[in-house]
């Protein structure tokens, strides 16, 4: 066999391995996240039906983020040693477990120990530090914004899905048939992980295109002083910062727009319309993203999304909220929705190389769910307390010109092993 020949056999075999990757992250992300986005149809039936209150809904549901949050880096760590497919598996469980426990709930403490900490931890093992970092690491530099795109394009299915499927079972079979039905469709994901490991160790090494990586990356330097040299990387602060804005702005849209509609009289069940179309048009954004990012500076990409999604969250607050403002506010929210996470990885993966690549943004995605878990609790907290959630909007409006002004400075150089060892 000649060496084109050769050299062909392996490219074919490296694309099927990358499609059946991308395509394994992508299910794993539609079940995780899209059952993550229906949490906001379920905050007026656990009020209303089992008494509970909203700022105590809101705060599981919080809770749940900032536990997401702080296990994120463990979770990453854990799949970059081990391979996702434990990770994956563990995840899954305690994710429907947690549903489960909150389905059965009787008291606050059940509801926040379900929705809240076993929701966060499983959420973090299947969600994108773990499936993305998997999915940065086999793509080629050439490609891997464009792959990381594609998996959130892909797992913005689920989103599309779930936000239905959960709604009709609720009304229809009541809240806790809702939630069982959702956990059966994570214990469908958790054998999926073995899929990532199978693609990433039937992918070779080299990129597709027969290229070599674009900068030398420190794959040789241990976690420890990677990890202590990015803290001290001024880019890698700025975008730690920026990342806190994403969290808040969406934890609050996904928990309270459903909500905040109803306040304002709009038509039943537009709530979860808007979920679902925000979810939807994620798909399209999610890809749009990656594929910008792979011809654009990443963070200028970031910076301008940023902007786009404050100045929409401003104009929605502020002109006459109806159907069709709510359909256009929701395709604009989904346009920019999820975009940020495969530019981030990108980001993190073009600056310190991909061996870290879960850790260093299981310690960025903690920002964005500190800012996951303000926004979804301020928002009950606020609405509790004041009647309206005006401040709120008005926060996540600036929240956007702010993470803007972080994005656009910072360096996006790549470091070199030599850059870790002198530093």
């Amino acid at each position: 066999m000649s060496f084109m020949s050769s050299l062909s056999l392996a490219n074919n075999k490296n694309r099927t391995a990358t499609w059946a990757l991308i395509g394994a992250a992508a299910l794993i992300l539609s079940a995780a996240m899209g059952v993550r986005q229906t949490f906001g149809l379920f905050i007026g039936p656990f009020s209303f039906d089992r008494g509970l209150p909203v700022t105590l809904i809101a705060f599981a549901i919080a809770l749940h983020n900032l536990v997401w949050g702080f296990a994120q880096p463990f979770a990453g760590a854990a799949a970059d040693r081990y391979g996702a497919a434990p990770v994956v598996a563990t995840g899954a469980a305690t994710f429907a477990a947690g549903l489960a426990l909150a389905a059965a709930a009787t008291s606050g403490w059940m509801l926040v120990l379900g929705l809240g900490l076993l929701v966060g931890i499983g959420i973090s093992c299947t969600s994108f530090g773990v499936v993305l970092a998997t999915v940065g690491r086999v793509a080629s530099p050439q490609t891997r914004s464009v792959a990381m795109g594609l998996a959130s394009a892909g797992g913005s299915l689920g989103q599309v899905l779930m936000v239905p499927f959960a709604q009709e079972l609720r009304v229809h079979a009541g809240v806790a048939a809702s939630l069982y039905g959702l956990a059966f469709v994570l214990l469908l994901a958790a054998p999926l992980g073995i899929v990532l490991d199978r693609a990433s160790r039937q992918r070779t090494h080299a990129p597709a295109d027969g290229t070599h990586e674009e900068h030398a990356q420190p794959a040789s330097m241990p976690l420890r002083e990677t990890l202590a040299y990015a803290t001290r990387h001024r880019g890698y602060r700025l975008l730690t910062l920026g990342f806190f804005t994403c969290g808040f702005q969406l934890a609050f849209i996904a928990t309270h727009l459903p909500g905040y509609l109803m306040l304002c009289h709009m038509p039943v069940g537009l709530g979860a319309t808007a979920l679902a179309l925000i979810g939807l048009f994620n798909m399209i954004g999610s890809w749009g993203c990656g594929w910008l990012g792979g011809r654009l500076r990443q963070h200028h990409v970031l910076a301008w999304l940023y902007l786009i999604r404050g100045g929409a969250i401003a104009l929605f607050v502020l002109l006459p909220t109806t159907t069709v403002s709510v359909v256009a506010f929701a395709a604009v929210m989904g346009l920019t929705w999820l975009g940020t996470v495969p530019l981030t990885n990108g980001l993190i993966a073009k600056v310190f190389g991909t061996r870290h690549l879960g850790t260093l943004f299981g310690v960025v995605f903690l920002s964005h769910q500190l800012g996951s878990f303000l926004g979804a609790w301020l928002g009950g907290y606020v609405f509790d307390t004041t009647g309206s959630y005006s401040l709120i909007w008005g926060a996540t409006a600036i929240a956007g010109l702010v993470a803007a002004l972080l994005h656009f400075p910072i360096d996006d150089r790549p470091v070199t092993e030599a850059s870790l060892v002198s530093a």
